[in-house]
C-alpha cells in the first residue's frame, strides 16, 4: 500500500495581508512557518522516499519545516536536474550522507494558479472596484481566469500531466511521496485523485499546513 501525502503550504506574508499572491514569489508568514511545522509532526511516522514541491519559495520552505520532526531524521535535499553547474557541483560523495537525504525535486507546474493583473491587488478592495460576484468566479469558477491571468482549468492543464508523467512512476514503483504545493495546483491533483467533476471540484477547500494523505493499492486511491 503506497501512500501519496499532499500539503498546502502555510499562510505566506500575502495571505496575512489579504493580497492576491500567484507567482509572486513570498515566502510564509511566521504563522505559516508554525503550521508547516505542526503539519510536519502529523505525517512524522508516515515514510516518505522522495517528495515534490514548486518553484516558489512558500512551498520549498513549507516542506523543509515540515520535515523537521520526522521519524526518519532524513533532510530535504532540493536536485537540481539539467542547471548547469547548480547539478554538476552539488553532487554527493560521501554514502552515509547521501543516505540521509530525501530528494526533493521542484517543478513550475506545480506552481500556484497565475492570478495575472490581479497579482498585488488587496482582495477586498478587488471585490469593491470589480463586484464581489465577478471576483467569486475569478477566483471560484473552473474556466473563467482573471485578467491576463490562468483559471483552474489551465491550472490542471499543466499540473495534472505533470503528476501523470513525473509523480505517479514513482507511486507506481511503491515509493511514498510527498508533495508541498499551493491551493490550487493540489485542488487539481485532488480533481484526478478523486475523478471529481468541474462542478465538484471548484466547491474543495485545501486547508494550509494540514496534509491530505491517499493510499495507493490494487489502482485506486483512498483517502
Amino acid at each position: 500500500m503506497t501512500k501519496l501525502i499532499l500539503m498546502r503550504h502555510g499562510r505566506s506574508a500575502w495571505n496575512q495581508k489579504n493580497l492576491f499572491t500567484g507567482w509572486v514569489d513570498i515566502p510564509l508568514s511566521e504563522e505559516g512557518v508554525r503550521e508547516a511545522v505542526e503539519g510536519g509532526k502529523l505525517i512524522k511516522d508516515v515514510p516518505i522516499d522522495v517528495a515534490f514541491t514548486s518553484t516558489l519559495i512558500r512551498a520549498q520552505m513549507t516542506l523543509a519545516l515540515a520535515l523537521l520532526h520526522h521519524s526518519s531524521g532524513k533532510i530535504a535535499a532540493f536536485q537540481h536536474s539539467g542547471q548547469g553547474k547548480l547539478e554538476q557541483w552539488s553532487h554527493v560523495h560521501g554514502k552515509e550522507a547521501e543516505n540521509e537525504l530525501l530528494p526533493v525535486y521542484s517543478a513550475w507546474e506545480l506552481n500556484e494558479r497565475m492570478y495575472g493583473k490581479l497579482q498585488g491587488l488587496d482582495k477586498a478592495q478587488t471585490a469593491r472596484e470589480f463586484g464581489s460576484e465577478q471576483v467569486h468566479i475569478w477566483r471560484r469558477s473552473y474556466d473563467q481566469a482573471p485578467p491576463e491571468g490562468e483559471s483552474l482549468k489551465m491550472t490542471a492543464a499543466r499540473t495534472i500531466p505533470y503528476f501523470e508523467q513525473t509523480i505517479f512512476p514513482h507511486i507506481e514503483k511503491g515509493d511514498n511521496v510527498f508533495v508541498a504545493a499551493h491551493g490550487n495546483s493540489l485542488r487539481s491533483i485532488v480533481m484526478r485523485l478523486e475523478n471529481l467533476s468541474k462542478e465538484e471540484v471548484v466547491s474543495l477547500e485545501i486547508p494550509t499546513g494540514k496534509p491530505l494523505i491517499y493510499t495507493y493499492e490494487q489502482g485506486k486511491w483512498s483517502i
